[in-house]
């Protein structure tokens, strides 16, 4: 079986969704004997025509007509869309790409479309854009709720909105955490047996973000839990972002996830900064539970529980009161993100993805929410 994966931006850019497609494609070959065709749709994309043996079409401008016309003809070729508007049109809202779906699925109704719901839509207040262009964005994402003929997403609370908005109670949207695109160890070793090390990873303006607001509070955790170095791992940022550290800081900067993978496994704790309530669509913050490490969250907005996921129990955020932070504390944290990363890891995905592409998505039973309300 092959596949045609639409995705905003790929291999080589840092890209939390690119990254993740490109995990996924892996996984369905080589758990399900699935191919992937990738079409690229940032027209400033640079990279390969053939990456890791997958074939990649990148699209010259982002018109209806021109992803229209390197769409699959044939019926047995599904299309799986990772979505998130702003990865498609610089303000949120790209018609252009929900207007090539509706006229491919038009054209003949025995095609297959699968759409990956990472984002929905923007909200905010009345003096920012996406305010007024909340209401067009949700209107394409409810476009193409009703368009898919299956969906996945990886919170809950986005599973019900997308029930709700799609009027149709036949179709369940699947609702799974996202996997770690670095990998899985299969036996991660113990926080005493690993360098006293701290690891801050992901994009370059998240990490900027840990050192701007979180620099005291890291200062704290790494004297309490006695961290001699703070690791940070990607895209190159300036020095001067660690001048409010108290522990040496080295630079790794971008790496192989294999090589990343290594490094988190020898180190007793992963920062992030990113809202507690929607951690389950992190890649770094699956990264840090799939490795056990101590997942740490510089969150400023809602730490309700959500998605399985509690502070002190599966992370640490990082005003944690110092009398909880241990290493055995840790060590029970750490232990209880990995519990939790499991339930939902490479070999689940597999089966439901596949599942879903096979046709019988609407009759698997792993975290799927239902009924017009959910």
């Amino acid at each position: 079986m092959k596949l045609v994966s639409i995705v905003p931006r790929f291999f080589p850019l840092i890209d939390g969704i690119g990254d993740y497609a490109l995990a996924q494609a892996r996984l369905l070959r080589e758990a399900e004997g699935i191919e992937t065709q990738f079409i690229v749709a940032d027209p400033e994309w640079y990279g390969l025509e053939i990456i890791e043996g997958f074939d990649v079409t990148h699209l010259a401008r982002r018109f209806t007509s021109e992803l229209f016309r390197n769409l699959p003809r044939a019926n047995d070729e599904p299309v799986v869309l990772h979505y998130g508007g702003y990865g498609y049109a610089k303000r949120g809202c790209p018609v252009w790409l929900v207007s090539a779906l509706e006229r491919w699925r038009n054209e003949n109704g025995e095609r297959s479309l699968m759409t990956i719901f990472h984002e929905l839509y923007a909200t905010g207040p009345p003096w920012t854009s996406s305010f007024w262009l909340s209401p067009l964005q949700k209107n394409l994402t409810a476009r193409l709720a009703r368009l898919s003929d299956q969906r996945l997403t990886s919170l809950e609370v986005n599973a019900q909105t997308l029930n709700a908005m799609s009027g149709n109670g036949d179709r369940r949207t699947h609702n799974l955490p996202v996997f770690s695109s670095i990998g899985e160890p299969q036996s991660p070793p113990p926080l005493k047996d690993r360098r006293r090390r701290l690891v801050v990873f992901g994009t370059r303006g998240r990490r900027i973000e840990v050192y701007r607001r979180s620099s005291a509070d890291l200062n704290r955790i790494c004297s309490t839990l006695g961290i001699e170095e703070v690791l940070d791992i990607g895209e190159p940022i300036d020095k001067r972002s660690f001048e409010a550290l108290s522990v040496r800081s080295s630079v790794a900067g971008l790496r192989p996830s294999g090589e990343v993978s290594e490094l988190l496994l020898d180190s007793v704790a992963g920062v992030i900064d990113y809202p507690a309530a929607v951690l389950g669509k992190s890649t770094i913050f699956a990264a840090y539970c799939s490795h056990r490490v101590i997942p740490i969250v510089a969150s400023y907005g809602d730490a309700s529980p959500a998605d399985g996921l509690e502070s002190n129990e599966q992370y640490w955020l990082t005003d944690v009161q110092t009398e909880r932070v241990s290493l055995d504390a840790g060590q029970a944290v750490a232990d209880r993100a990995l519990d939790w990363y499991r339930q939902h890891n490479l070999s689940t995905h597999a089966k439901l993805l596949a599942a879903c592409l096979l046709g019988n998505g609407a009759t698997h039973n792993v975290r799927s929410s239902s009924g017009s309300n959910g």
